[in-house]
């Protein structure tokens, strides 16, 4: 008998809830949502990054990911800083009081991690974790193959 899984929207269903339990949890715990966390979680692996490389690794629109720097500058999380390489670009770095909060944080991760993973045995975590990362290594091609395979419109073949 084969199981007929709705996986694409069971995924989104299932992000929007763990999504929103985990900012309740994160905001009442520690005082940031998840968006939040998860940028001084990014600079704390590398500080001083400009606005576009912290939305490329958190897979984030530039201009929402500004809103969200704008409210973390006002409370001291972060500051914004111009780059000793190149005055036209500005760097976000973590602030003390971010590295703070984000010890907290991570505490919460872990919770968030045991509580995800318990009903399962090692074997299914690692399938789990094999199909978590096969989701985000070949998004663009499980998604829309035709574009991948063709290399898109960013391809050199395909700009004319």
């Amino acid at each position: 008998m084969t199981v007929k899984l709705r996986v694409f929207h069971q995924l989104q269903v299932a992000h929007s809830a763990l999504f929103r339990a985990a900012d309740r949890r994160t905001r009442q715990a520690v005082g940031l949502t998840t968006s939040q966390f998860a940028v001084l979680f990014v600079l704390s692996q590398s500080d001083a990054q400009p606005i576009s490389e912290i939305a490329k690794r958190l897979s984030m629109g530039k201009s929402s990911l500004t809103g969200l720097v704008d409210r973390m500058v006002e409370r001291g999380l972060v500051a914004r800083r111009a780059s000793p390489s190149d005055g036209r670009v500005t760097n976000i770095h973590l602030e003390p009081s971010g590295v703070a909060l984000l010890a907290r944080g991570k505490e919460e991760t872990k919770h968030f991690n045991r509580a995800l993973l318990s009903p399962f045995n090692e074997d299914e975590q690692r399938v789990i974790q094999r199909f978590l990362t096969h989701l985000t290594e070949h998004a663009d091609e499980i998604i829309d193959p035709e574009t991948t395979r063709s290399g898109g419109e960013n391809d050199p073949v395909n700009a004319a």
